[in-house]
């Protein structure tokens, strides 16, 4: 009897039991992607059991959660992305995958005390005012300013906190994380020719200032832009354009794959450009590109992406004109001294990017690309300066192929009342030169001197790690990377030189730490602290041994990100910087050439204010204050250093279709030789645009210049001699801006 009633009583508890695990359910794991691309959504917050709980999702969406009882609701919120309210119940499945899908992009949705802020802002901007040329994409980035002086032919020439940066000496351009800047170029140390991208393949832009980020190395003085193409596409597109100075575009942007039950997208775009341009000397100016994606979720976990892309362009160039040879009626303002040059220039990249989910808090990615480059410019600097017979045209030839790869592992780790991110990586980079020339020519086809001529191999050896280690309202973030570099090179016209040639090698260690502290969802302050750095063409660092291989930058920001309230967005900030050796252009022989110590100091301020939903307004304001450390007060100036610039739009969307865009770009004047003798122009340039919109063709009507003002675009001080001078005279040389013009353009989608 006793047995029976501790069998009775033991079947009890069992069904207690089983009543109770009913009652409270199961332990569920489900995962949240995003609906077009179908990546992992990491960090969304879930709240479940009537709101009481909740939970985040992992770096691969995943989440689990203990429902006490049946039916519940899931509430499901990630930034950028509609809510999703999900009833579920016994027999939901285990391993659910719940889509989000992206929301229009407004300030509202912006968090400041976000990893993505700077993107996000970015994101914004775009979609409020599309670009559809290389130099718009440029100028999206807050306080980046550019000129142009080939008409689209060379890499436009960057600015940004008080760098002249020429065309990419202290900023780092990526696309998708590739480099695009050059080592030891032809033309100058860090080249950065973009036009190989087709505007209408980028999503967003990523960007930052100063030298704070561990995984950007080279170039990353006063900082970094890298813009990121589409996976795929929502639809296909043509697109025809034309306007004034009888240019032309062509677009074509096709979907190949898109399949939602394989998970693979492919897509294809090409893009045809000519313009005349406004010159006496018609410019020419001819480019195509071609761009294609591949991706695939191979399984769950890992993800597989190629893509492909290549540009080819030529085009005649006025050149930078003697300000005293237009004021004397020599020339006007489109006409040239030398009419011969121009040049061309070519690039086509292979890459492929693979990631793999290891768990819900770790994750590995790996990079490797290709580019294969030529270059070839004829430039008239100093005219008659050098060769009273031929002039002084120079041709600057480049040939290369480039190689590298990245591997990046990060991983999440949970502490009481804290989390850790943990980031590091490998990797490297090859420039096989094959040829690096400076030739004195006469109009293009006559060589009448070799003055340079080498080829030579670089590597960039690097690797680093960091964590970001977030605890209440605070966000740490100390990291250290280190950049070896070899350089190995043959002078072709050193008849007595070593067949092996010359080398020399250099190692920089790059430390950073990094502090924020959100008071609330309206207030994060930050402080931002690192070194950085930028390599020396390797023509002066295996010459020139005392020369620095690899010049450091230190600095800092304090500033602090504001949202009032949602429709409004202010980023003061303070900055200091100073690098341990500059580059100046000389003008007399058309390079740049290493100097001493430099010191600048500034501040940034950013709004974006979106009042109605239909209207958006943003500005950037920038001050730097730029001096040589080692060199006399009064002849310390860094010449072209930008002072004050601003840029800024208004758009307004109305009459359900239609939009209105009005842009402006401000560039005050400033020192243009070190004694300040001698300041640029400032200008002020507006640029207006009208496009309606539906769902499947739309057109737009582009005015640039829109009062037709006569300004400046690229500026320098240069010793010159022109054909009738007995003596040579430093005056300012420049290129004119594009006065008013007028570009029509139609799209159809399908």
């Amino acid at each position: 009897m006793k047995r029976a009633q501790i069998m009775v009583a033991f079947l009890v508890l069992i069904m207690n039991g089983v009543a109770m695990a009913q009652e409270k359910g199961t332990e569920k794991q489900s995962f949240i992607k995003d609906a077009d691309d179908k990546f992992p959504i990491s960090d969304a917050l879930i709240k479940y059991n009537h709101g009481n709980d909740h939970t985040h999702s992992g770096s691969d969406g995943s989440f689990k959660f203990n429902v006490q009882s049946f039916p519940d609701t899931l509430v499901i919120n990630r930034n950028g992305y509609d809510e999703v309210k999900l009833v579920i119940n016994n027999d939901e499945d285990k391993n659910k995958v719940i889509f989000l899908q992206h929301k229009p992009f407004q300030i509202s949705e912006v968090e400041i005390n976000h990893s993505s802020f700077l993107s996000a802002i970015t994101k914004v901007d775009l979609n409020k005012f599309p670009v559809n040329s290389a130099q718009d994409l440029l100028r999206k980035v807050p306080g980046l300013f550019i000129a142009q002086h080939a008409g689209g032919g060379k890499a436009e020439q960057l600015f940004l906190r008080g760098f002249d940066a020429d065309h990419g000496t202290d900023v780092s351009v990526n696309v998708d994380g590739m480099p695009v800047n050059i080592v030891s170029h032809a033309h100058g140390q860090g080249y950065s020719d973009l036009h190989f991208i087709i505007p209408e393949t980028v999503n967003n832009i990523d960007f930052g200032k100063g030298a704070y980020y561990i995984d950007r190395g080279d170039f990353d003085t006063a900082g970094y832009v890298d813009f990121q193409t589409y996976d795929k596409l929502k639809n296909s597109m043509v697109k025809l354009e034309g306007g004034s100075f009888n240019s032309k575009r062509m677009l074509g942007m096709f979907n190949i794959i898109n399949d939602p039950n394989k998970r693979q997208n492919a897509y294809v775009a090409a893009e045809y450009n000519y313009t005349d341009g406004p010159f006496d000397v018609k410019q020419n100016f001819n480019r195509v590109n071609i761009f294609g994606k591949y991706n695939q979720w191979i399984t769950d976990k890992d993800y597989f992406n190629i893509q492909f892309s290549t540009f080819n362009s030529s085009w005649n160039a006025s050149g930078q004109i003697p300000e005293r040879a237009v004021n004397e009626g020599i020339i006007d303002r489109w006409g040239s001294i030398d009419p011969t040059e121009g040049g061309s220039t070519s690039r086509t990249n292979l890459q492929m990017n693979y990631k793999h989910i290891i768990s819900p808090s770790e994750q590995i990615e790996a990079m490797a690309w290709y580019s294969k480059y030529d270059f070839n410019l004829y430039s008239d600097f100093t005219f008659y300066l050098k060769d009273k017979d031929h002039g002084d045209e120079i041709e600057q030839k480049d040939g290369r192929n480039i190689y590298g790869t990245e591997i990046k592992y990060t991983k999440s780790f949970s502490l009481p009342n804290s989390a850790l991110n943990w980031i590091s990586g490998v990797g490297f980079r090859n420039d096989d030169i094959n040829t690096l020339q400076l030739n004195h020519v006469y109009h293009r086809d006559l060589l009448l001197d070799k003055m340079a001529d080498v080829n030579g191999t670089e590597t960039n050896l690097h690797a680093y790690s960091g964590l970001i280690w977030k605890t209440g309202k605070w966000t740490i973030n100390p990291a250290l990377r280190v950049d070896h570099f070899i350089f190995n090179m043959h002078n072709l016209l050193d008849y007595d030189q070593l067949p092996s040639g010359q080398s020399s090698e250099g190692t920089r260690l790059s430390p950073k730490l990094n502090f924020s502290y959100a008071a609330n969802d309206k207030v994060m302050w930050f402080l931002k602290t690192g070194m950085g750095f930028h390599s020396n063409d390797m023509r002066v660092v295996v010459q020139e041994k005392d020369a620095k291989t690899l010049p450091y930058s230190i600095g800092g920001d304090l500033g602090v990100r504001l949202h009032p309230f949602k429709s409004l967005i202010i980023t003061p900030t303070i900055w200091y910087l100073a690098l341990q050796q500059e580059f100046v252009y000389v003008g007399d022989d058309a390079v740049v050439e290493p100097s001493g110590r430099s010191r600048r100091y500034g501040a940034d301020l950013g709004i974006r204010f979106q009042p109605l939903e239909n209207l958006y307004l943003n500005a950037d304001i920038n001050y730097s204050h730029a001096r040589f450390v080692d060199e006399q007060k009064g002849e310390n100036y860094v010449p072209l250093a930008p002072v004050i610039t601003s840029t800024g739009s208004v758009n307004w969307d109305f009459l359900n279709g239609f939009s209105l865009g009005l842009q402006y770009r401000y560039l005050g004047d400033r020192p243009a030789v070190e004694d300040n003798s001698l300041r640029t122009k400032a200008y002020f340039v507006n640029d207006l645009v009208l496009s309606y919109n539906r769902a499947k063709w739309g057109a737009n009507l582009q005015i640039n210049n829109l009062f037709n003002v006569k300004w400046n675009e690229a500026q320098f001080a240069t010793e010159t001699q022109l054909k009738n001078e007995a003596e040579p005279i430093t005056d300012i040389t420049y290129t004119p801006g594009i006065p008013f013009g007028v570009k029509m353009g139609v799209f159809y989608k399908f």
